[in-house]
């Protein structure tokens, strides 16, 4: 589904062109694609990057759509990984008292969101902060979420991963939206809210339930039968 028609449907299903309602569209559906990104963990959007500690600097800059991290791994010089746990910053610095000292340094073994900031052409974004300081120079590997581009950053015929795999949740999310600034009829936009979550319980399952399991090892997924 594309851009394009995307807005028909939306049109269509509200019986609605009157120019502010067309002009905010695309609002519509950047709050549709939020609520779906929030609700919805999708494998799709996991990216890993690589990237260098140095000797001294316990700061790890994260690329500029990071969101939030899976794992980050340190390699020795052996190449072997070495996966960090996961802490609150202020354990880091109690971890390792003072980040000067070199008798307390050594192949990082925590990592914690140093702070939490989007990137911007004067801002490099968020950083990682490791314990203890590296005591060498070490490759990483960060596996993260990024929150993708929205449908209507592209042209009309443009399409995204939502728009083709969760094109009904996309609909009715942006319904919801559209018909809530319309401040329509409480009975119709419930229906629209109803569609909007069954479509996300349709997308958890397949993508928090059926693509991280293997029938191998688990079944089938089941249904719980009351």
């Amino acid at each position: 589904m594309t851009y394009t028609q995307l807005q028909d449907l939306i049109k269509n299903f509200c019986d609605s062109t009157e120019t502010t309602f067309v002009n905010t569209i695309a609002d519509f559906i950047k709050n549709s694609e939020e609520r779906i990104f929030q609700l919805v963990e999708f494998d799709f959007f996991r990216k890993n990057v690589t990237g260098v500690f140095t000797a001294g600097n316990r700061f790890l800059t994260t690329p500029s759509d990071y969101i939030a991290s899976f794992s980050l791994a340190v390699l020795d010089s052996g190449g072997d990984y070495h996966y960090l746990l996961k802490k609150h910053p202020t354990f880091m610095q109690e971890y390792s008292e003072d980040p000067a000292d070199t008798n307390l340094r050594g192949l990082p073994l925590y990592y914690a969101d140093f702070d939490k900031e989007l990137s911007t052409a004067s801002n490099n974004g968020s950083t990682i902060t490791v314990s203890p300081v590296p005591d060498a120079n070490y490759n990483a590997e960060l596996h993260y979420l990024y929150k993708p581009a929205s449908l209507t950053s592209g042209s009309g015929s443009g399409t995204t991963w939502l728009s083709t795999n969760a094109r009904s949740a996309l609909l009715y999310g942006s319904l919801v939206e559209a018909y809530t600034f319309l401040k329509g009829e409480p009975d119709i936009l419930a229906q629209y809210e109803k569609r909007f979550m069954e479509e996300i319980a349709r997308l958890k399952n397949r993508a928090e339930g059926r693509s991280r399991r293997d029938e191998y090892r688990a079944d089938a997924l089941r249904t719980n039968v009351t």
